[in-house]
């Protein structure tokens, strides 16, 4: 592994897989999902560096939390966590949306949109790569690291009773919890030692095309939304018309223009629509918030809540509870 100082260059993070289990469990912890943009935090000599997912450097978007970090830096250290923004008790993706891309946020974006860090897992401190030190250890190792005071934050946790946990997140309108074992290392890539319990139905769909607007609706009507299946097609899941307020309209209407293309990039399942579409290079992915899949593959009362850019579109594929 390449090393950047005292500290690796890069670390996959760890996934959690997508359970329709729910239960309880003195070997587990169970933490809240946030609905946010997973970033891991790298602190040595050099300076602070965020990086998201896809490794995609958003040191100077969330300026306060870069500060917060370096304020308290006592030796190398790198942290996983989930940057959001809240609303009242929630975190909302959309109202993050507003802070994603903007690479130096003006004193009102920032005062207007603030964020928080939500640090769950510490992977090197002072010099020592602590992934292998079970969860509850790494908890501890993170505890004396850092002051998890706003803009940083702790996730609330729980351990043992994740039925009664996952109850009460339902209730207060979370996305749902990520139940982690106890005693586990931190592994790189999708584990079922770490296992996501939602609460709702969201994940992440590919734009495939879009339909013309309808009577005083600007830019279009419907977003066209698919998923890479195991052989690389492009299936289609169905279309979203809401979630869009008119200056998002615009501008994902203008950008799509960019990406028009002429053949249909969905090559499986269901097929589209094809009255009154435009076809989409498979390039751009959104976050859809939905109420269920249908019998035949289609989503159910979909919303638009933004765009990632954390997420390669070759990637997303359906989530499934295992």
């Amino acid at each position: 592994m390449s090393q950047v100082g005292g500290l690796p260059a890069w670390v996959d993070p760890e996934l959690a897989t997508l359970t329709a289990d729910r239960f309880s469990d003195a070997d587990w912890v169970f933490e809240r999902k946030l609905d946010g943009e997973r970033c891991l935090a790298f602190a040595d000599a050099a300076g602070v560096r965020l990086l998201t997912r896809n490794q995609k450097d958003v040191t100077t978007t969330f300026p306060e939390i870069t500060a917060a970090i370096a304020a308290q830096r006592h030796g190398d250290l790198l942290v996983d966590g989930e940057i959001v923004a809240f609303d009242g008790t929630q975190t909302r993706f959309e109202r993050l949306q507003h802070r994603l891309g903007v690479l130096r946020p003006s004193a009102e974006v920032l005062r207007d949109v603030p964020v928080r860090y939500v640090v769950f897992d510490v992977l090197h401190a002072d010099g020592r790569d602590v992934r292998d030190l079970p969860l509850l250890e790494r908890k501890e190792v993170l505890a004396r690291c850092l002051d998890l005071q706003d803009p940083l934050r702790s996730p609330e946790a729980r351990q043992g009773d994740g039925e009664a946990f996952f109850a009460q997140a339902c209730r207060d309108g979370w996305e749902g919890l990520v139940a982690k074992r106890a005693d586990a290392p931190y592994r790189s890539g999708r584990s079922r030692d770490w296992l996501k319990f939602k609460c709702l139905g969201e994940q992440e769909f590919v734009i495939g095309g879009w339909t013309d607007p309808q009577r005083s609706r600007v830019g279009f009507g419907a977003l066209l939304l698919g998923y890479v299946d195991t052989t690389g097609a492009l299936v289609y899941a169905g279309k979203v018309g809401t979630g869009f307020d008119t200056a998002t309209l615009r501008e994902l209407s203008a950008t799509l223009a960019g990406l028009e293309q002429e053949s249909s990039p969905f090559g499986a399942g269901r097929p589209p629509p094809r009255q009154g579409v435009h076809w989409a290079a498979p390039k751009l992915v959104a976050q859809i918030g939905f109420a269920e899949w249908t019998d035949d593959g289609q989503l159910r009362q979909p919303r638009f809540l933004g765009l990632r850019d954390d997420k390669d579109p070759t990637e997303v594929g359906r989530e499934m509870p295992s």
